[in-house]
């Protein structure tokens, strides 16, 4: 066997200045990773609020807040800029004092000092710290962001990344996913930052963009209405009755119904006290707004509050009548069920005591994945009965079962064409 020494050479004048350079880039890196990281978790308001304060630095900071593509590039080209020359200067000198060995000494030291001192500590210190790592960046990297030769540069290679990833590229700057925005409102309620209603809430909104009125429409089979022949005394009895303050006003064409327009209670009410109770409810029908059923509920809503309207039919791709949808429909789909002193609460899911669930056919297939933590397809329909219903392909008698995921989804009650409630249990061959 023979013994391998390193022998190192004695550093000369370029050596010593070499390693005063790595010293240095190794300062700037500490400062830009606690910039990046201090500057990324600040928030628009908070950001704001400093300024307002007059704190030292605050109107900079606001500033770069307002604007993350304005910096993120910049601090980005330069950080890779340093960790390039500082990785060189590195190798030079651990090879002219090291020889053969300084490689692997080089990569050591990389490896070792500038990850902790250059990546660990000062973003650790800048997630503990935000304010004071992101108000003690802001001017350095508020001039760093305006220096133009900078500027030119990191433009230059976004041009020249935009060539290469077709589509939107890096034009916009970086971009966050709704999934990965509704990761860090979970993780902030696990770590107790947010309430859990608030995090419901915040989850509510995230999703309400991509819901369409078909998902929160009441379905043309539980639509209850009235025909236009009735009479005003006829047609209030049937509102009373039911407890709605509106109600479509329909009429049979060609096999087929039509919604004519929407009959008001309180125009009922009002006909009626007038002794105008054996007249035809033709006078009193109001027009509807017709709406596809695949128009985003978001906005709907919106439109809703403009043309101030409460209630709106909702028409599939043949013209025909799929539902209707109110005000209160859009609303639940961001706050949750909104039950009235006239409401009849259905539990669309109660757990038995053998563990299987009843569901109504009319739940939602999100609501059954949140339950069993399963991905049931909802691209082609939107309730547990459509999804039985489209898996088995024909009509179900009670019974009938399909098998997914791990669970069975049997229909145990078929009224008509309709599966009103399915059953679900675990797989008998799951584990």
């Amino acid at each position: 066997m023979s013994n391998v020494a390193i022998i190192a050479a004695a550093p000369t004048g370029g050596d010593w200045g070499m390693l005063i350079a790595i010293l240095v880039l190794l300062v700037l890196l500490i400062f830009l990773a606690s910039a990046e990281m201090g500057l990324s978790k600040m928030t628009k308001p908070k950001a704001a609020a400093m300024a307002d304060q007059g704190l030292k630095s605050g109107r900079a900071l606001s500033r770069l807040v307002e604007d993350p593509a304005r910096w993120v590039n910049p601090i980005l080209l330069t950080v890779n800029v340093c960790q390039t020359v500082q990785a060189t200067l590195t190798g030079v000198v651990a090879g002219r004092l090291f020889g053969a060995a300084g490689v692997v000494i080089g990569i050591a030291v990389n490896v070792v000092v500038f990850y902790v001192f250059a990546e660990a500590v000062p973003k650790t210190y800048a997630v503990i710290y935000p304010e004071k790592a992101a108000l003690l960046a802001a001017r350095p990297v508020w001039t760093l962001a305006n220096f133009w030769p900078l500027q030119v540069v990191s433009r230059a290679l976004i041009s020249l990344t935009n060539v290469i990833v077709k589509g939107k590229g890096l034009q916009q700057g970086p971009f966050v996913s709704e999934q990965e925005l509704l990761g860090i409102v979970e993780a902030a309620a696990q770590d107790e930052v947010i309430e859990h209603e608030e995090r419901e809430l915040i989850e509510s909104i995230i999703e309400f963009g991509d819901t369409v009125v078909r998902e929160v429409m009441v379905p043309r089979p539980d639509i209850v209405t009235i025909d236009h022949n009735l009479t005003v005394t006829e047609a209030l009895d049937i509102a009373i009755a039911e407890g709605y303050s509106r109600l479509p006003v329909v009429r049979e064409v060609d096999d087929d119904i039509d919604v004519v327009g929407l009959a008001f209670a309180k125009d009922l009410m009002r006909a009626e006290r007038d002794g105008r109770g054996a007249e035809s409810i033709s006078s009193l029908v109001r027009s509807v707004r017709i709406v596809p059923e695949n128009k985003p509920v978001s906005r709907l809503m919106r439109e809703m509050q403009t043309d101030k309207f409460h209630m709106a039919v909702v028409a599939d791709e043949h013209g025909s009548i799929a539902g209707i949808v109110a005000l209160e429909d859009c609303l639940e789909e961001l706050v949750g069920e909104i039950i009235d002193e006239f409401d009849q609460e259905e539990q669309e899911i109660k757990r038995l005591a053998n563990g299987d669930y009843l569901v109504a056919g009319k739940a939602s297939v999100g609501d059954v994945n949140d339950l069993l933590d399963v991905r049931i397809p909802d691209d082609d329909w939107d309730t547990i009965a459509g999804f039985v219903f489209n898996m088995l392909e024909h009509v179900p008698v009670p019974g009938e079962y399909v098998d997914h995921d791990g669970w069975r989804f049997a229909a145990e009650t078929v009224e008509g064409r309709r599966i009103a409630i399915v059953r679900i249990s675990a797989h008998p061959s799951a584990d």
